[in-house]
């Protein structure tokens, strides 16, 4: 009776391996009707703008921290401990602030860009990204004048190709 149960054991482990070898397909999974409005939200071009707009803002508050709290008093020999702190935090917060705006107008118009010609074009591609960094770098840097524009529209569409020939290589 031993014998009989170890073959029968042998003989459910090469089952076992054969039914581990087959290749398992997967069925396929149709979208739920929430997934489905999701797909819709974001597909929309000013919520995909927004949410640009809200997370460059919170990049902008976090470059402007870490840059404000580099920038060093110029009498610094001069101040005392509690008012390096002080000129510190003003910095920090008044870099944040500024920078905050920058990146929320630069994420705001920038995808706002980039969707409006996608969905007009219906192609997603390379054209897409050099209209979008053209229209944000022409809007902010609009104030310095005509030739300050262009160069803007030139210097963060050549910026924005090279970041999506970064990113494709290495997704």
């Amino acid at each position: 009776m031993a014998g009989n149960s170890a073959s029968e054991t042998t003989v459910d482990d090469s089952s076992g391996l054969k039914e581990a070898e087959k290749p398992q397909i997967q069925p396929l999974r149709l979208p739920t009707p929430e997934e489905i409005r999701g797909q819709d939200i974001w597909n929309n071009c000013a919520v995909r703008s927004v949410v640009s707009g809200v997370m460059g803002g919170g990049l902008g508050i976090f470059m402007g921290l870490l840059l404000g709290a580099l920038d060093n008093p110029i009498m610094q020999d001069q101040m005392t401990g509690k008012q390096q702190f002080i000129y510190t935090a003003k910095q920090m917060g008044q870099r944040s602030w500024h920078s905050a705006k920058t990146f929320a107008v630069m994420g705001l118009v920038f995808s706002a860009a980039e969707c409006v010609v996608e969905k007009a074009r219906a192609k997603h591609d390379t054209t897409n990204t050099v209209v979008a960094g053209c229209v944000t770098g022409g809007t902010l840097s609009a104030r310095g004048g005509p030739k300050a524009a262009c160069a803007g529209c030139a210097g963060f569409a050549a910026f924005s190709v090279l970041i999506e020939k970064f990113l494709d290589n290495h997704s």
